[in-house]
């Protein structure tokens, strides 16, 4: 059992830390030569869990909703044959005897059922009624598109009605016979190996409790106090365990970063209730061994939604570049014309792990502004002091307060995407100068890429003035990010830019 506490803040050291001691606030240097990964990216093998028995699991469920999508479309069919066929204009092909609309109809089925984790473990019944629901959204939705892809197209409403009705009843139908299929085969399968996680004095009692239950087998623990040591994440993958069971996690803000690493290991998690709420939400409650447990199942393709999340950087920083460059040539001959000085402002800024890069803005200041930074710091108006902000800084120039009430002068910093150094959504990169004043525990917004902007950017921007509300936001994104959550911190952003709301 590991006992000892490690705390894992990422902080880089410069040469006088290493010799006389860590100081929490020492400044940031490069990383080492070894690769720097998101914490969200995959682990290099997005594919070794798909012929599990969880995979195999998904296959069957899936085959059995496009055969029950099938048997409600050939019955549909068959009531319809007095009546008018699907207009010729939505046959595109036709595959196994049916229509090209049928396929759109499953694939979008089938890839909504699979983000809305029906493909899971759970057999609650909500998820039933889940699936019932999703199906009636795609048939409504395809009424919807069809007006919008030929308003004069009438599809035949019996065909519509009853195919609509079949595959909500069948879908519902098999997924119940397959579900009671399979729960025989998965109680005669081998034992559960554990990884329990837990104070001292409940260690003992939950590994009592477990034990009594047949279908388990406990193959490591570990206290809660060494979460984040790496000892513990070693401990865990080497034990050949496939699922932690823990309770009373530390703080959240290390929390997040042991979920991640065991999502991306492919170990599902388990949480006693009592743990940090801040994980509450992706928890499906379910019993476990006769204990309450919130069950964090761990994707079936490592990586597959942060890989989408990459190429959406890469493809929107290059069309906002390619969009956008006449206005930011107007910008630079705005700024060129307004006073003298460089276009850009390049400054250094910590990025992942700790990696220092520089980041591009357009010049929003005299030229000599950073030299008088320090004239300024006694006018700082940033609550704690870690963040320099003033609200009117005399430094600012006429286009830059333009610049800066519209966050124009970040345009170039579609360029750090292009580089890979930035995402188009993250926890902003802050300047060396802030990161020397960071808590240790500010640091894990350093284990995602930073982003041109994020949850900070849409809350209120400069009107945040203490920055541990703002790394609780970075933190709040870590934990809960998803490509919706990417997607609509854009959409908010592009408001807040339009109506310049809380920047300076």
């Amino acid at each position: 059992m590991t006992a000892k506490t490690h705390h894992f803040p990422q902080v880089r050291m410069d040469r006088h830390a290493a010799n006389h001691g860590p100081r929490p606030r020492d400044r940031p240097v490069a990383a080492a030569a070894s690769p720097l990964k998101d914490l969200r990216a995959p682990s290099g093998q997005p594919w070794r869990h798909v012929w599990s028995w969880r995979g195999r699991r998904v296959a069957v469920l899936a085959l059995s909703d496009i055969l029950a999508f099938a048997i409600a479309w050939q019955f549909a069919r068959f009531l319809n044959q007095f009546f008018s066929p699907i207009p010729p204009q939505l046959v595109w092909w036709v595959w196994f005897d049916l229509p090209s609309l049928f396929w759109v109809f499953v694939a979008a089925t089938l890839a909504l059922f699979a983000n809305s984790g029906l493909y899971g473990r759970s057999t609650q019944v909500k998820n039933y009624v889940r699936a019932g629901q999703l199906v009636s959204l795609v048939y409504l939705s395809s009424l919807v598109l069809t007006y919008f892809y030929d308003p004069k197209l009438d599809p035949p409403r019996s065909l519509f009605f009853t195919a609509w009705v079949g595959s909500v009843v069948l879908v519902i139908v098999s997924r119940l016979l397959v579900n009671l299929a399979l729960r025989p085969m998965e109680r005669s399968r081998e034992n559960t190996a554990v990884f329990l996680i837990a104070p001292a004095k409940r260690l003992r009692v939950l590994s009592e409790v477990i034990q009594k239950r047949s279908g388990y087998t406990i193959v490591g623990a570990a206290l809660s106090s060494t979460l984040n040591s790496p000892t513990t994440l070693q401990a865990i993958t080497t034990s050949g365990a496939t699922l932690v069971l823990a309770e009373e996690l530390p703080i959240a803000r290390l929390a997040s970063q042991f979920y991640w690493q065991l999502r991306r290991s492919g170990i599902e998690l388990r949480l006693i209730p009592s743990s940090r709420e801040m994980l509450y939400r992706r928890g499906t409650p379910e019993i476990f061994a006769g204990l309450p447990t919130l069950r964090m199942e761990a994707p079936l393709v490592d990586g597959f939604d942060y890989r989408i999340k990459r190429l959406m950087d890469y493809v929107g920083a290059g069309i906002g570049v390619v969009l956008l460059a006449p206005l930011m040539v107007a910008i630079a001959i705005a700024i060129r014309l307004d006073t003298p000085g460089p276009v850009f402002f390049c400054q250094e800024r910590i990025g992942l792990h700790g990696h220092i890069f520089q980041v591009w803005k357009f010049r929003t200041m005299i030229a000599d502004a950073p030299k008088l930074q320090a004239t300024l710091e006694a006018q700082n108006q940033s609550g704690d002091g870690v963040l320099f902000k003033i609200k009117h800084d005399p430094r600012v120039t006429r286009v830059g307060q333009f610049l800066r009430r519209t966050s124009l002068d970040e345009l170039p910093q579609l360029f750090n995407v292009l580089m890979g150094q930035m995402s188009l959504v993250g926890p902003r990169p802050l300047p060396l100068r802030d990161v020397a004043q960071f808590d240790p525990w500010h640091h894990i917004r350093h284990q995602v890429l930073p982003g041109l902007t994020g949850l900070w950017q849409i809350s209120g921007r400069s009107d945040i003035d203490n920055f541990d509300d703002a790394a609780r936001l970075d933190l709040h994104y870590i934990d809960n990010w998803s490509l919706n959550l990417d997607l609509e911190i854009l959409m908010e952003t592009l408001q807040i830019v339009l109506l310049g709301k809380g920047a300076y």
